[in-house]
């Protein structure tokens, strides 16, 4: 079974199977370039779209929310602004904490929601489809399997390292 791993940008020049950081990141800005397009049409960017879905599984605050996608709090201040612009969440103070705020998706957020989630799993599928039933459920257990047990949380270093910014 061959990896094809050819870069757009840079025909012909593939990483070697072996290099996990540079298929992981690859993987990842593809995955994530992927679901920017699709969700375009709801007029969200794709991180708006991961705060609405990760705000509709419970009563969360911001911060929870930030770290649950991995968002600095600066860059989730600003999905929520959009996301409260747009009539999509609201921050409410918290049952449990009333020094807390939790965001609460709208009615409206909820409409988006579903529609984002259709799409969403549109891209999955388009993404998953190169590998057989076996291989996809192989594939996405161990995938889990790492992140819960070895990648769940970034290292401590002298150099911290930043997330790209899309463009």
């Amino acid at each position: 079974m061959g990896i094809a791993t050819t870069a757009p940008e840079h025909p012909g020049i593939a990483p070697s199977p072996a290099n996990l950081c540079v298929l992981l990141s690859r993987a990842s800005h593809g995955l994530a370039t992927r679901t920017q397009a699709a969700v375009d049409e709801l007029g969200l960017s794709a991180r708006a779209y991961q705060v609405l879905a990760a705000a509709a599984e419970g009563e969360h605050t911001q911060t929870e929310l930030a770290r649950m996608i991995g968002l600095d709090k600066t860059t989730m201040v600003v999905t929520m602004d959009e996301l409260e612009a747009a009539g999509l969440a609201e921050r409410r103070p918290s049952a449990r904490d009333r020094r807390a705020r939790v965001i609460s998706v709208t009615e409206a957020g909820e409409r988006v929601l579903a529609q984002g989630e259709a799409i969403v799993q549109r891209v999955h599928e388009e993404v998953l489809d190169v590998l057989g039933e076996d291989e996809r459920r192989l594939f996405l257990t161990a995938l889990a399997k790492l992140v819960d047990e070895r990648l769940n949380a970034p290292a401590q270093c002298q150099k911290p390292l930043r997330r790209p910014r899309s463009k």
